[in-house]
């Protein structure tokens, strides 16, 4: 038989309590913390101890699922009448099963719509964790990624059952998020998060279809946040001059005395910075100073060594950071008759993977690099090919920012450009069209599937020779004007 009821549980009889004889039965009189009165029923455990009986504050329902089986679950209401109408329900949810009404796939949908929300991404998450991708797991911080958005999305569309999932809720979410500054990209991140988790739950038959599909985006290309630029060739050159010399230059710089009105305690002196002016002088001291530690002085310029070239094969291969790291000594072809690296596919973005010409001046330094590098490691036998070729920091991002300082380089122009790690990759493509490559060929070299993309995304038009262009072309003098007929 279908019921509902309140659970019971025991708790210690309270010190100041009373007990008191009422309708036959014996009752413990005493006052809470919030000061109110309490009468409640007793009971004596198997110690002989008498202990209060309480009631839980929600109600429970009891009934036999379409197999048979008692459900025993929460509905979740304080109110003993709306208890009753939740039991209703899934009475007559069981009455259709049985009956033939409810398909499977509609009963499974029934089953999770009572879950809470939370259960349900926690759920998704794991099922991200262990994706794969063209042969790779999700990373981590994809992972780390999602859950922090769509914890945000929960919390501030106050999201609590599956059913709660609207359009409408989220269109509104954005339209706040867009009045808080939001940028475009990052509200359609959120969009894309919670998107992907309900299509995943019409894929494990948790909703019927989702109710997210028609959900409008922003327009990101109204929107533009942030926009890389292209380096020239001169600050190339300054940046992998900073980036080899800084590792070393660190520990020449000089200590400077603080102005009087800039002194706090004994924090009187500081350490000057980095300029490019500076640069050489810095490292050259440090080399003075580190005489009696050769063993750190050599540490020091062979990371000022490898990060100079990272830098220089990002920006003269097109390659992502990610893409460099996952680069291993067997992959590293450099006695054929056009050197390459071979970027096998579950490493690329795309995953098609690659085979990357390159340059013969890098070729030529890649080669020296990895003669020194088994030098270093003082090993007669070549090294492991499953060796990374370059070890790459986690935290490469800040180091460049670090290294850019150091060359002379704004971090962001006068147009609100900035530059980064992945600005090399725009350089790359930049420079491509600005040596005269086809733009078919462009695209390739980038790997794009998109001419678009490979044109007005990675390319910075400000270095190219749009002037030069348009004065190349022809003349277009008037043509002489044809003598009037006269009669005869």
């Amino acid at each position: 038989m279908a019921t509902v009821y309140r659970k019971t549980y025991t708790m210690p009889l309270p010190g100041q309590a009373q007990l008191v004889e009422q309708y036959g039965q014996t009752l413990a009189r005493w006052i809470d913390n919030k000061g109110k009165r309490r009468l409640d029923q007793t009971t004596i455990d198997r110690k002989g101890q008498v202990k209060i009986i309480r009631y839980a504050p929600t109600y429970w329902a009891q009934y036999r699922d379409a197999d048979g089986q008692m459900v025993i679950e929460s509905t979740g209401c304080r109110d003993k009448q709306a208890a009753q109408h939740v039991l209703a329900q899934r009475v007559k949810r069981v009455e259709q099963i049985k009956a033939g009404i409810l398909t499977a796939q509609q009963r499974r949908t029934a089953d999770y719509a009572g879950l809470p929300l939370q259960e349900h991404v926690d759920a998704y998450l794991e099922y991200l964790r262990c994706k794969t991708v063209r042969g790779k797991r999700v990373s981590a911080a994809h992972c780390d990624n999602v859950q922090r958005q769509l914890k945000t999305l929960l919390k501030d569309c106050n999201y609590r059952r599956l059913q709660d999932l609207t359009r409408e809720s989220m269109q509104k979410w954005m339209n706040r998020a867009e009045q808080a500054g939001k940028s475009s990209r990052t509200r359609n991140t959120y969009r894309a998060a919670i998107i992907a988790f309900c299509n995943w739950c019409v894929e494990t038959d948790r909703l019927t279809a989702n109710p997210l599909a028609r959900l409008g985006s922003a327009d990101e290309h109204c929107d533009r946040r942030k926009t890389r630029r292209a380096l020239t060739e001169v600050e190339l050159g300054q940046l992998f001059t900073a980036a080899r010399l800084r590792p070393l230059a660190e520990y020449g710089r000089q200590n400077l005395l603080r102005p009087n009105d800039q002194k706090k305690g004994r924090r009187t002196w500081y350490k000057e910075a980095l300029t490019f002016e500076n640069l050489e002088a810095a490292a050259a001291l440090a080399g003075k100073q580190l005489k009696d530690r050769p063993q750190l002085m050599e540490k020091r310029l062979w990371l000022g060594k490898e990060r100079s070239l990272i830098y220089k094969t990002l920006a003269l291969t097109g390659l992502r950071k990610s893409e460099l790291a996952s680069i291993t000594l067997g992959q590293v072809w450099l006695e054929e008759k056009q050197p390459y690296l071979d970027l096998k596919a579950r490493d690329e973005k795309s995953g098609r993977g690659a085979k990357i010409p390159l340059r013969s001046d890098l070729a030529a330094e890649l080669r020296n690099y990895i003669s020194e590098k088994r030098d270093r490691l003082k090993s007669a036998a070549p090294l492991p090919t499953s060796m990374p070729l370059f070890e790459i920091p986690r935290s490469l991002v800040g180091i460049f920012d670090r290294d850019l300082a150091a060359a002379g380089i704004a971090k962001q122009d006068d147009r609100g450009r900035t530059l980064d790690v992945h600005a090399l990759r725009h350089t790359f493509g930049t420079h491509l069209s600005k040596a005269g490559v086809p733009p078919r060929v462009a695209q390739a070299a980038m790997r794009h599937s998109s001419l678009n993309l490979t044109m007005n995304i990675y390319t910075d038009p400000t270095l190219l020779d749009v002037a030069g262009a348009i004065n190349a072309l022809p003349a277009f003098a008037p043509a002489p004007a044809i003598p009037a007929k006269t009669g005869t």
